[in-house]
């Protein structure tokens, strides 16, 4: 799942947020003052919701950039300060369900993930976000209509998220209708989605199609780092089409690289 993905509309706010609160037009100078200057002096100022605005919008940017750095304190303050501002800020609570997800206080994020869908009830990015929360927590099959209403947000930019998302999260759930459909459209928009592409390399291995899985397993391996479940996956395909020192590559690699997952066996058993 990738919530992360989430945030990106946010940073466009941080051109808004240097914007000048106040125009004064300037008349030119016409060389000369045998006229009748009848031409006011015009001043635009904001209103105190337009100011409100910019306020929360400010806010949001300095967060994101913050949460970009990795300075998660600094990030929720911001966010936080958005929030004080503005009770209602979808973006706000996203915000601080990425700080939460990423100090590990995982309960808190999901609170903040609902709350902003709750919020922006038509926003792609804010049903998306809960959806894969959801699945990540045991909720696969729940999740799956938090997809569909984000992918029903006719101006959702990240649509291959969605469709990555609900395609994996469908597997989880053993509701495999349209997994593939599902998955391949997301591949079809992003080549390179790393959760549609270990999904489908799942989805062929477990239909028997191993040929098919060795492809996207080596293709989510090229488009993201590995994880252990990947890394897993790809020895128990190479197993199944019968190349043991293919299988025991991957398994050297697992052990290797995240020496705490477990001993895992030739022929993919974890232990």
């Amino acid at each position: 799942m990738r919530p992360l993905s989430a945030i990106a509309c946010v940073v466009a706010l941080v051109l808004l947020a240097s914007a000048c609160s106040r125009l004064t037009f300037i008349k030119p100078d016409m060389g000369s003052r045998d006229y009748e200057d009848l031409t006011p002096d015009y001043e635009f100022r904001d209103t105190p919701e337009t100011k409100r605005r910019t306020e929360v919008r400010g806010h949001l940017a300095l967060a994101t950039n913050a949460l970009r750095r990795g300075l998660l304190d600094e990030a929720a303050k911001e966010a936080g300060a958005a929030l004080e501002i503005d009770e209602r800020s979808a973006d706000a609570n996203t915000l601080l369900a990425v700080v939460e997800d990423r100090r590990g206080n995982n309960e808190r994020a999901g609170g903040y993930y609902a709350r902003a869908a709750e919020l922006a009830p038509e926003q792609g990015t804010a049903l998306n976000n809960y959806g894969a929360w959801l699945c990540g927590n045991g909720r696969a099959a729940e999740s799956l209509a938090w997809f569909d209403r984000a992918l029903a947000d006719p101006i959702y930019r990240q649509r291959a998220s969605a469709l990555a998302n609900a395609g994996s999260c469908a597997l989880k759930a053993g509701q495999t209708a349209n997994v593939e459909r599902n998955l391949r459209e997301a591949l079809s928009l992003d080549p390179v989605d790393a959760t549609a592409l270990e999904a489908l390399a799942r989805y062929q291995y477990r239909n028997g199609h191993y040929m098919d899985a060795r492809a996207f397993s080596q293709r989510r391996l090229a488009a993201a780092p590995a994880t252990p479940a990947v890394l897993l996956l790809a020895s128990q395909i190479e197993e199944k089409l019968g190349d043991r020192a293919a299988a025991a590559r991957y398994v050297q690699r697992l052990r290797a690289e995240f020496p705490q997952s477990g001993t895992v066996q030739s022929g993919g058993s974890s232990q």
